[in-house]
């Protein structure tokens, strides 16, 4: 029997449980630079822990296939994701490592995610080829946690 995994729109309540979606909003917004800037201020905060530090980083991403194996998670900090090329991208998150647990979103291009410490997801899921900004930990300790998922799951979306 095959399990299938149907994605939801990604919105920032139904994203919570996991972490903070990353996205230009009117609340946040500060005009700078006389005015010529509109500065989204403090739209996620890097968890690091104490002996990490936060790191930039660029993925260049390919689109796979829709089949789910695994997932991870990072025990020592938090992880975002924000794409470049304004394309949308999916997003795959579990309460535990296990296909029953897992909710799938579909974010538009201008949407971001930060996983929450220890929250179990997806490796990156591009639909199309895109560049995305990631935020993540550098430092001591092991940072990378994997599980297989006891069967696959196909995503749809």
């Amino acid at each position: 029997m095959q399990r299938f995994l149907d994605a939801e729109p990604l919105t920032a309540a139904a994203f919570a449980p996991f972490g903070a979606v990353i996205e230009a909003r009117d609340e946040t917004s500060v005009p700078i630079n006389q005015g010529y800037t509109t500065r989204f201020h403090a739209l996620a905060t890097a968890e690091t822990g104490a002996d990490g530090q936060a790191i930039l980083s660029l993925f260049r991403a390919r689109p796979r296939p829709p089949q789910l194996a695994m997932l991870e998670r990072h025990p020592l900090g938090t992880q975002a994701f924000v794409p470049l090329g304004g394309r949308p991208w999916l997003v795959v998150v579990a309460s535990a490592p296990s296909g029953d647990a897992c909710r799938a979103f579909l974010a538009s291009g201008d949407q971001g995610v930060q996983y929450a410490v220890g929250t179990w997801h997806h490796p990156l899921l591009a639909v199309e080829p895109q560049d995305f900004l990631v935020v993540d930990r550098a430092g001591p300790g092991e940072n990378l946690e994997k599980a297989a998922l006891p069967e696959p799951v196909t995503l749809r979306w």
